[in-house]
Formats: C-alpha cells, sequence, structure tokens
C-alpha cells in the first residue's frame, strides 16, 4: 500500500487512508495479528479510522528491520545524516497543515491555537536536529606523551520511542530526530488515542530516509510497549508518560541495563508576586495552563500562587479571559478550546473538578460555555474551571489531573510561597512573575524544577534543554545536550606510538 505524498487537507479522507497499518522497513505493514481498533473523533464520538493491535510479533518485525538498517545509517557521515534529517523537516513543512488538520480530528485539539503549531515545531524540530550532524565530536586527552588518546561518540543502536497523545508530533520529533543524527535507528510505539498522524509522518520521512530506519508500530502498552521496551535488541528507551507507567519502563530497561530517558507527570507552580506586570502574567496563565489544550499538558500551570495583594482582581480578570475563549469543533478556525481525548480521561476529570466541590473552603468559577451545535452533542467538551480558596496541600492541589483545572492559591511570604511551590513530589517546570531582578534570580535558584521561566510561559522549543527533576523524569531533551548525552556512548581510543 502506498500513499500520496501530496498533502491531503480531508483528515477524514486521510484517516480512512491511513487505517489499519503499521510502518516498518520502509513501507506500511498489516498487523501479524489482524486485530485492529477503532479510533475515535473525541469532537462527536464518530470512529475515523483503526490502528493495528501491535504485539509481541509485530514489535520483533520491527525491532529486525531497524537494526539491520541501523548498521549502514551509522556508517554515513554525520553531516549527512544531519542532512536528511533536516530535509525531513523541510518535506513536513510542506504538510502543516495537512498534518493539523488531520492531529486535531484524532486529539480533539484545536486547528488553530494548538495543532496547526504543534505539526510547524515538529518540523522545526527536525530541521534543528539536522543541523548539529557536525557537533558529534570527540575529544582528545594528554594523557601521555607517547600516547595518542582521544574520544569518540557512537551510536547507541536501536532505540525505543514511546509518546503520548497529547503533543504526539512534537514529542515523536524530540526523540526521533536527536535519535537519528546521532546514528541510530527508531522505533516509535504510538499512543493508541492519536495513532494516525505520527503514522502519516513516519510516511512521509520514509520518502527521505533509507528503508528501515525510522518505524512505528500502535498498540497498548502491555501487548506492545512491553515487548518493545524488552526486546533484546532494543539498547536505549526514551519515554513520555505518566509516573507509574514511567516506574514500570524503567524497571524493564534496569533488567537489560540499558539507558533510559524518561518525561514524567508535573504540577507546575506560577508565582504571581504583587509587582508583577498582569497584563503579562494573565496571559502566561492561560498559555502557561494551556487551557487552549484542555490542560493536557505535563507543564500546565496547574497551581498559580498570586500575592494577597492583587488575588481577587487576578482571579476575576483570568476568568474573564477563560469565558472569552471559544469552546467548540477543533476543526472550526473559531474554535478557542476543543475537547479531552478520551472517555477514561474524560471521567478523570469529572472526578477531580467533583473532588474541588468537595474540598473544604473551595470555590468553583466555570468558565467559557459548552457548544451549542448538536453535532458535539456526544463530544468530550469539559468547561476550564478555577478553584479558589485551597490549599497547597489539597489533593487538588496535589495531583496532576491533566485536565483544564487549575487552582489559584493565596500567598503573602516569599519565603513561605517558595516552601508551598517546591512541596510536590513533581519537579518539570515553574514560573515567576516580577519586576524585581533581585526576586527572580532568587526564585530561579531556589525553585526545584528543571524548566523555569521568569515573566514567560513558553512551551517546549528546539534548542531549549527539556526535562524535570524528581519524580518528573531523568534526563534531557530538545537540545544538543540530548543527542550527545542520551543517544550515544563515548568510546575512548589509546594508541601507543613510542
Amino acid at each position: 500500500m502506498t500513499l500520496d505524498l501530496t498533502p491531503n487537507l480531508d483528515p477524514f479522507a486521510l484517516a480512512r487512508a491511513l487505517s489499519g497499518k503499521h510502518f516498518y522497513d520502509g513501507a506500511f505493514q498489516a498487523g501479524r495479528s489482524g486485530k485492529t481498533f477503532p479510533v475515535n473523533n473525541p469532537a462527536t464520538g464518530a470512529e475515523i479510522g483503526t490502528a493495528p493491535f501491535g504485539d509481541e510479533a509485530d514489535v520483533n518485525a520491527a525491532v529486525a528491520a531497524a537494526k539491520a538498517a541501523q548498521k549502514g545509517w551509522a556508517k554515513l557521515p554525520a553531516r549527512q545524516r544531519g542532512k536528511l534529517v533536516a530535509e525531513c523537516g523541510r518535506v513536513l513543512v510542506n504538510h502543516v497543515e495537512e498534518l493539523g488538520r488531520l492531529i486535531a480530528l484524532e486529539t480533539g485539539k484545536a486547528l488553530r491555537t494548538e495543532s496547526r503549531v504543534e505539526a510547524g515545531v515538529l518540523a522545526d524540530m527536525f530541521t534543528f536536529f539536522g543541523g548539529l550532524g557536525s557537533e558529534l565530536k570527540g575529544e582528545t586527552v594528554p594523557f601521555h606523551p607517547d600516547m595518542m588518546t582521544m574520544t569518540v561518540r557512537e551510536p547507541v543502536g536501536v532505540v525505543a520511542a514511546i509518546i503520548p497523545w497529547n503533543v504526539p508530533l512534537l514529542l515523536m520529533a524530540m526523540k526521533a530526530a536527536a535519535a537519528l543524527v546521532a546514528g541510530n535507528s527508531v522505533v516509535v510505539k504510538s499512543a493508541e488515542e492519536s495513532p494516525l498522524t505520527v503514522l502519516r509522518v513516519t510516511q512521509i520521512m520514509n520518502s527521505v530516509l533509507p528503508a528501515g530506519v525510522f518505524n512505528i508500530l500502535s498498540g497498548f502498552g502491555p501487548e506492545c510497549g512491553a515487548p518493545l521496551v524488552a526486546h533484546p535488541d532494543v539498547k536505549k528507551v526514551s519515554f513520555t508518560g505518566s509516573v507509574e507507567t514511567g516506574r514500570i519502563v524503567y524497571k524493564a530497561a534496569a533488567e537489560k541495563l540499558i539507558p533510559v530517558t524518561l518525561e514524567l507527570g508535573g504540577k507546575s507552580p506560577m508565582i504571581v508576586c504583587a509587582d508583577a506586570d498582569t497584563d503579562k502574567a494573565l496571559a502566561g496563565a492561560i498559555a502557561g495552563m494551556r487551557f487552549t489544550r484542555q490542560g493536557q499538558s505535563c507543564t500546565a500551570a496547574s497551581r498559580i500562587f498570586v500575592h494577597e495583594d492583587i488575588h481577587d482582581a487576578f482571579v476575576a480578570a483570568l476568568k474573564a479571559k477563560v469565558d472569552a475563549m471559544v469552546m467548540g469543533d477543533p476543526l472550526d478556525e473559531k474554535t478557542d478550546i476543543g475537547t479531552i481525548i478520551s472517555g477514561g480521561q474524560f471521567d478523570r476529570v469529572q472526578s477531580y473538578i467533583a473532588l474541588g466541590r468537595e474540598t473544604a473552603g473551595a470555590t468553583e468559577l466555570a468558565c467559557s460555555s459548552m457548544p451549542t451545535d448538536p453535532k458535539l452533542a456526544k463530544g468530550l467538551f469539559v468547561q476550564p474551571r478555577i478553584f479558589t480558596g485551597v490549599t497547597n496541600n489539597d489533593r487538588i492541589a496535589r495531583e496532576e489531573i491533566f485536565g483544564p483545572v487549575c487552582c489559584v492559591i493565596k500567598w503573602k511570604d516569599f519565603d513561605s510561597v517558595i516552601e508551598q511551590a517546591n512541596d510536590s513530589e513533581y519537579g518539570l517546570a515553574a514560573t515567576i512573575w516580577t519586576r524585581d531582578l533581585k526576586t527572580a534570580m532568587d526564585a530561579t535558584r531556589r525553585l526545584e524544577a528543571g524548566f523555569v521561566q521568569v515573566n514567560q510561559n513558553l512551551v517546549v522549543q528546539p534548542n531549549l534543554s527539556y526535562g524535570g527533576v524528581k519524580t518528573s523524569g531523568l534526563g534531557r531533551e530538545a537540545s544538543l545536550e540530548s543527542m550527545l548525552e542520551h543517544f550515544t556512548h563515548k568510546k575512548t581510543i589509546i594508541i601507543n606510538m613510542a
């Protein structure tokens, strides 16, 4: 089966054409078991396509193809590999609109505010890493005058990349682009909720890359992800997902003594000082809480600490801004906020909203308004919620919800708010909003997070090292550092010239 590589702006037709296939060894492949599962549009509940129920047989075939291709790929000069990966980025630029529409259809993320943007960053990530081929350098070591001593960087081999459903294009690119330029081959395990757009990306990239270098499987964790991690020919695992699943992946990889990169959960604090530029801070709260993504982000600023002097005015203004956002069909250009990804996640979010209502002292503010289009009556829409009157010790302020629910917590003492911000099992991201440089610098030193920003709340970008501390993960992504430290090993070479 070969799909036309001309951009297809009809996401429904594209979803049907991509249905029921893995992609490995340079071609679409049917699942070995013949079993498939439905892929649904969360805005309507309708089935838009299917994906194969990947199992150990599929894993074995994909890894065998990747292992066979990796040797030849690694022999290419690093700059040549980089040029090919950068060319993938240039080709993907031509598909930004197509990919944006398809990811909106299968994830429910709004096209204008989320999905089109993600498709653009996908292309940029491959272009960025493609330019780093020349940076795969070794060192000379002054060990002894009669010995030439040097180090070289070598690829680890076959890399397993396991990605989640919330930003599958970006997270696949962060893993795959670095691994490929470093000389590895890659087998991706897509999220069962969003397998189609990443499948299309794999097909597009295989028009540039040698067969078997970049492969993708769909399926569920126990049947597909577990045998992929456990496969003896997989030499590195890069995983993004929940803390619970991350621990399972880490234990399985430890049995083989292979390196692992983990990007896990978060409950990110946003500290707004009394002297902050409130307009910027409000915009930062909207962006940081990822309301346009229905809060489905590991870095979501779901704990917003606001100084007592401005707390009430800040909450009122924040609610007004979210009220003005439009919930609706993710493919409609007027839509700001789309849907929750799945029925299971929808129920989880609703349970936390109920928990917030039961929390002593809490006040619930429902924002925006549900769509009125009858076609969307079965859609997984949830009105964003702001809870005030809670403490940092309440469950709703401590547990990752992964939905459009944030807590605004009043504070007075700076040392106390820093302590509260750090009082979390997570340590992925944090922000501080103030006009005072000394306060800002003090906070950046003391906040326990891997990604700290002052007076802004940017999402992950190419060339910005990204990763967490504590249970938010291990290792870094999106940077030269990640390519060198996580996708190569260092070999020491000594030549005795005496």
